[in-house]
């Protein structure tokens, strides 16, 4: 199996975990969405050299994953593959921002690395709690859910149509990549012009498909718009959920826990 296969096996594993009845996903996509938004939110509002105060906010999504029942390796697998992402963010940090700011061990240790650290811990917060949501509520559900809060029609069918989509392209990639090794053209004989002429023929053969899904869809009757249902009611254990989680980010905004918890610690063995 390619990596490529490997990753839509992964990603059509969210769906099969969203069908299950956990505890997350009893509760109604609202709720989690405007969990996760506010999670977001206080993670990037931290200073950029925020490390340890940073740390207490991973609870959040381990609880998910764990209501969620969402397997640690298969998170892991996914937030290493949009990790580069990340790491080109801030691979110039440690050389552009050289001040010590620390010393671990008699090392001085820049302030770039510090941020780079922080960019990293921020990628790797928000990134798994948007993949927990995921995983955790389904991607219809989450557009019905963002249509209820009034996100405009457009934004929520086009990620539908993005996310539906994402595996009919990427499947089409997968078979011309097995193709092509099958010829004996490898990554290392392919080179440059070898996948710009992949590339090609992926764009050619994508929006051929897309021309006849169109059709199909115009043919069944589409009028430019999906109606996403939702019969969720929101209860009083959504209203729970959403103001416990959003009290425990504000007061890991305003009170540093690490600092707070390593005093209380001294004072007690001392």
């Amino acid at each position: 199996m390619t990596r490529l296969a490997t990753v839509l096996n992964d990603l059509r594993s969210f769906d099969e975990f969203a069908a299950r009845d956990t505890a997350l996903t009893r509760f109604d996509p609202r709720a989690k969405l405007v969990a996760t938004l506010s999670f977001i939110v206080v993670v990037v509002s931290f200073d950029r050299y925020s490390v340890a105060a940073l740390l207490p906010l991973a609870l959040f999504p381990v609880v998910l994953a764990a209501q969620a029942q969402l397997p640690a390796r298969l998170l892991l697998r996914m937030l290493c593959l949009a990790s580069p992402f990340a790491l080109m963010i801030g691979i110039l940090n440690p050389a552009l921002d050289r001040a010590p700011m620390l010393a671990l061990q008699g090392v001085a240790i820049g302030g770039g690395w510090v941020s780079f650290a922080a960019i990293l811990l921020r990628f790797g917060l928000t990134a798994s709690a948007a993949l927990v949501l995921v995983a955790g509520t389904g991607m219809q559900p989450l557009c019905a859910a963002l249509a209820r809060l009034g996100a405009p029609t457009v934004f929520t069918m086009q990620l539908l149509f993005l996310y539906r989509y994402l595996f009919v392209l990427a499947s089409e990639a997968d078979r011309m990549s097995t193709a092509s090794r099958l010829r004996g053209a490898g990554p290392a004989r392919l080179g440059l012009a070898g996948y710009a002429s992949l590339l090609g023929h992926l764009l050619l053969r994508a929006i051929g498909r897309a021309q006849r899904i169109h059709g199909a869809m115009l043919a069944r009757g589409f009028d430019g718009t999906i109606s996403l249902i939702d019969t969720r009611r929101w209860r009083s254990v959504d209203t729970l959920f959403v103001c416990g989680w959003c009290s425990f980010f504000v007061c890991a905004r305003i009170v540093d826990l690490p600092n707070v918890i390593g005093a209380l610690l001294v004072q007690a063995t001392t």
